[in-house]
């Protein structure tokens, strides 16, 4: 602290000018509730940001598994139910009902993420294959929805959640008999 000499003093007598104890605690809470809400936002952007990541490579497995699908063969123009090489999806748990024309199966794998040690993270895919036909229409119409949902956990926001990331396409026949075309 200083001394100085302020106007209006008496002669003789010094009055000091300093911040007093109620000034100097409330300057510190202030800082203290600056830097905590520094240290909050970094670490809800870091979470934001792991979130995302983990979104992300979901999203990738899920088209990874579509793609899979988009590679079978599926050939009508055979007659032979055999070509519709669905099975190709190394899917567990497949279940294929004749009457509603729907099949089911999972998959899992680990998230393409970066990864040091076994703090993998494994994401589930679910896939459904819908066959829908349109036979009033000249000719008939034949496709096939492909729904994949991968679900995958997230540690974070104080506990762990479920999340789903789903994606869904249209696929039409290959026809490769030319004899049909």
């Amino acid at each position: 602290m200083f001394a100085m000499e302020l106007p209006g003093n008496r002669p003789g007598k010094p009055r000091t000018a300093a911040f007093t104890l109620a000034e100097v605690v409330m300057a510190v809470a202030i800082a203290a509730l600056i830097f905590g809400g520094i240290l909050a936002a970094n670490i809800q952007l870091t979470r934001r940001a792991e979130w995302s990541g983990q979104s992300l490579a979901a999203q990738a497995l899920a088209i990874q598994q579509l793609e899979q699908a988009r590679s079978a063969l599926w050939d009508d123009s055979t007659g032979v139910q055999q070509r519709n090489e669905l099975t190709n999806l190394n899917l567990s748990g497949w279940t294929y009902n004749t009457s509603t024309r729907v099949g089911k199966g999972y998959s899992w794998s680990n998230l393409d993420l970066p990864i040091a040690g076994t703090n993998f993270i494994r994401a589930t895919n679910y896939v459904t294959i819908t066959l829908l036909t349109n036979v009033t229409g000249l000719p008939a119409i034949k496709l096939q929805m492909v729904q994949v949902d991968t679900v995958w956990r997230f540690l974070g926001f104080g506990a762990t959640r479920l999340y789903t990331n789903s994606i869904a396409t249209y696929y039409a026949p290959d026809n490769l008999d030319p004899s049909n075309l």
